[in-house]
């Protein structure tokens, strides 16, 4: 998610306690590989079906590899900004 997200960053993530609006960051089963977590933009919504997009068009995958994705596969909406990692390498 370069540039939004940078590796080393923490992020918070909630359970989704309420329906997907786009601009809302997720994080989502890999509708290709269910045991993979992806984080991805909604740009738009279609009914229960979203468009899932990563920040870095030419190096993300997602919507456009995939299609869109059902709702019920989306697990946690990020919330809040970024935090350094307590960790840094």
């Amino acid at each position: 998610m370069l540039p939004t997200y940078v590796p080393g960053e923490v992020l918070t993530a909630v359970r989704q306690w309420r329906g997907v609006r786009v601009g809302d960051v997720v994080v989502v089963r890999d509708p290709r590989d269910t045991s993979r977590w992806l984080l991805k933009r909604c740009v738009a919504r279609q009914g229960a079906l979203l468009d899932l997009r990563g920040d870095n068009e030419r190096a993300s995958t997602d919507s456009r590899d995939f299609g869109l994705v059902h709702r019920s596969l989306v697990r946690y909406l990020v919330i809040g900004a970024p935090q350094k990692s307590p960790n840094p390498e």
